[in-house]
């Protein structure tokens, strides 16, 4: 009846015991054991709970067939009496129990949409063998090791749980780490926390005692290890700050983390200051007194575009840097009198502040402190021919703070990547449209078009983006508060800019004799008209004979809402929501006599669902000329000759006159012209000759799913 899935709800009860020998066992299939009792009796009950597009799977079993039933759903197990298991499982309708049961009201019904799904029934027979206890040795042995793995772990997590407040993560980073990380997960600050050494210590227990456990770990003796506090400063950069104190060494991990952190969360952070000496072998920490400045050097690679971490140094406040440059350059591995340009890497949000140093001034005049870093690097070469994209620390700091990978999209295969780029975030309009056109090896960036992501329904926003119509990459990605990282693309024929000074309509052009439609894309400048797209369209169209006149028709939901007139203005038509069709102008309709009237002809069905009948139109709408005076006999032929339907599909056709989406069904001898008596009635009044019947046309779709044809007509697209 719908051509679609339902779930039926209706009444079906079935039995506590199921008797498949009744009847000479005719419901036994022909290879079954009769020389068995079959006799069965009902183990479970599966049901469904909700309709064909979502619901819910609860089962109620009794798992040793004794009269109690237990009712699982997910997680929860209860018990349950026979009838909830049986009669509450049939289906069917239920009544309302009577607020007022004086009154002779009749009972509320409604339909259930829980009842049962599947049954198992288990044969008497059998049931002491299928029946039984299961032993561990009945389960399979990776269960039992998954298994108990499996509760292993959820009780190793609920121990955690009970303890966590018993306990203080210690992270530590090392310069180790700084050295993984710098360059690859992070350009800025020195570590990603998250990703150094963890541990897991009782907050009793003294913070000397970690020290012992951190020797363990790492080979390095309690006596040579100094750990220094992390800070957040007021500029939202995390820098170690001070190292510990001797009487905070000797405190309890928990009391030293609550002087770490303010924010009290259950971490601590350290970072543990260790020398190697020349032999490889851990030495002491060098003494710090007030003027030592613990500084953390990166050094930058113009050429390679290359950022590392290559160590730290303690300096005085009072010296300057002109007195480390020969060790710097050592550690770089560069000469000793390489001359090298220093920055301070000060913070990078919400932008990046990178600044020169100057080398003759002191430490404490370029106000550096514990935990800054430098940044170091050749001077860029002067005028020679390779020339480096960012030739400076700031440059190329700036460059990794608005790098954007964009994942690029080909418009018409909006699902799939086809290629990415990384992008700045500033790059212009034109930066943007120059990279695309480079990598798909096109000469004029103009011709590339880019349409945004919406976030939220996951698909190219209906509008592209406008020649220059952005000023960054930022903006292209923004979708109200989210950021995309997806940017659609198209190669047009002609640049963008001549492209929006036209408009483009997709036309579809409805052949007077032949079964087809063929879609057109009609390009104009925006200040033409009607008459200009029917005059384009003719050069490109099949015509029945070269006198023929065309009209362009609005249409929308299988109902036609306009004939346009061809002075009307192109530019404000909207080809997007709707259909533009074409179709010439029948040779009946030129030559009306003064008492012929044009009407509209729709296919239509009624829908009842939600227990109101509503007309659904269907399929291709037409205008048709009635003549004074003529049956609906006549009209009918006319029609049946029009559309081509065999006389057996024919004769199940009803007719009816619709006004206000109400239809009054026509009998053979009704004149239909007394009908529309009516002019031009549109809207809500609108009047048409429906022709009810049902939908045989495949479901599928072109330009939009309201382009449904009645008899598919074969669709071809021409751009």
């Amino acid at each position: 009846m719908r051509d679609t899935m339902v779930k039926i709800n209706d009444r079906y009860e079935f039995p506590l015991q199921l008797d498949l020998d009744r009847e000479n066992g005719k419901y036994l299939s022909p290879e079954a054991d009769r020389s068995v009792r079959n006799l069965y009796t009902l183990h479970s009950v599966l049901v469904h709970s909700g309709g064909v597009h979502g619901g819910h799977y609860y089962a109620y079993i009794r798992p040793t067939l004794s009269d109690q039933w237990f009712k699982f759903d997910d997680e929860r197990v209860t018990k349950e009496d026979i009838k909830r298991a049986l009669e509450e499982q049939y289906g069917g309708e239920e009544e309302l129990p009577q607020t007022n049961p004086g009154f002779n009201n009749s009972p509320f019904k409604f339909t259930k949409y829980s009842n049962a799904y599947m049954l198992v029934y288990i044969r008497e027979s059998d049931k002491e063998k299928i029946i039984c206890n299961v032993d561990e040795k009945d389960i399979a042995e990776h269960l039992r090791i998954r298994l108990k793995k499996e509760q292993e772990e959820k009780e190793q997590k609920r121990k955690e749980k009970a303890e966590a407040h018993l306990y203080t993560i210690i992270k530590v980073a090392r310069s180790e780490d700084l050295l993984e990380q710098i360059g690859k997960d992070v350009y800025f600050d020195l570590v990603d926390h998250d990703k150094v050494r963890s541990f897991r210590i009782q907050k009793q227990i003294t913070f000397n005692l970690f020290k012992e456990e951190v020797a363990k770990e790492f080979g390095i003796p309690v006596q040579l290890q100094r750990f220094w506090l992390w800070a957040k400063r007021q500029n939202h950069t995390y820098r170690p700050n001070r190292p510990l104190t001797p009487q905070e060494e000797a405190q309890s991990v928990g009391q030293l983390r609550e002087v770490s952190n303010k924010a009290n969360n259950a971490e601590l952070k350290l970072f543990l200051e260790a020398e190697i000496g020349q032999d490889l072998r851990p030495v002491p920490p060098p003494e710090k007194t007030k003027d030592d400045i613990l500084l953390f050097f990166k050094l930058y690679d113009p050429s390679k575009e290359e950022l590392r971490y290559v160590g730290r140094l303690f300096v005085k406040g009072s010296g300057k840097p002109l007195e480390i440059l020969t060790k710097l350059n050592e550690i770089a591995g560069f000469a000793p009198d390489q001359e090298i340009e220093l920055y301070e890497e000060i913070k990078f949000e919400p932008n990046v502040m990178c600044e020169h140093i100057d080398k003759r001034l002191t430490f404490r005049s370029s106000q550096l402190e514990d935990g800054d870093i430098v940044c170091y690097q050749k001077p860029p070469p002067m005028g020679s021919d390779e020339q480096c994209r960012y030739p400076d620390v700031p440059s190329f700091l700036e460059y990794m703070h608005n790098r954007q990978v964009v994942r690029f999209r080909s418009l018409e295969k909006s699902k799939e990547d086809e290629f990415c780029l990384e992008l700045s975030k500033l790059h212009t309009y034109d930066d943007v449209a120059e990279r695309v056109a480079h990598h798909l090896g096109l000469d004029d960036p103009s011709k590339i078009r880019l349409t945004s992501h919406n976030c939220y329904s996951q698909q190219p926003k209906p509008q592209p983006i406008k020649f220059r119509g952005v000023d960054h990459l930022s903006d292209m990605l923004v979708h109200y508060n989210q950021t995309s990282d997806i940017l659609y693309y198209e190669v047009l024929d002609i640049p963008l800019p001549e492209l929006q000074g036209l408009k483009t309509l997709k036309v579809a052009f409805h052949h007077a004799t032949k079964d087809e439609v063929v879609i057109h894309t009609i390009r104009l400048p925006k200040q033409s008209t009607v008459g200009d797209v029917i005059n384009d369209l003719k050069a490109k169209v099949e015509l029945s004979h070269p006198s023929a006149e065309l009209r362009l028709l609005e249409v929308f939901y299988h109902k036609i809402y306009k004939i346009f007139p061809h002075n009307e203005k192109i530019e404000n038509i909207n080809d997007q929501y709707w259909t533009l069709r074409a179709e010439e102008v029948p040779e009946e309709e030129k030559n009306l006599a003064p008492h012929d009237r044009l009407i509209h002809v729709y296919h239509f069905m009624k829908d009842t669902t939600q227990n109101q009948v509503q007309v659904q139109n269907f399929g291709e709408p037409f205008f048709l000329v009635i003549h004074e005076g003529e049956t609906l006999t006549e009209v009918k032929m006319r029609i049946q000759k029009k559309l081509q339907v065999p006389d057996e599909e024919f004769s199940k056709w009803k007719f009816a006159f619709l006004s206000l989406g109400r239809p009054e069904y026509l009998q053979d001898s009704d004149i239909v012209s007394s009908r529309f008596q009516r002019r031009d009635v549109y809207g809500a009044w609108e009047q048409y000759l429906g022709l009810e019947h049902s939908d045989n046309a495949p479901k599928r779709s072109y330009a939009a799913n309201q382009n449904r044809h009645t008899f598919e007509k074969p669709v071809k697209i021409y751009n």
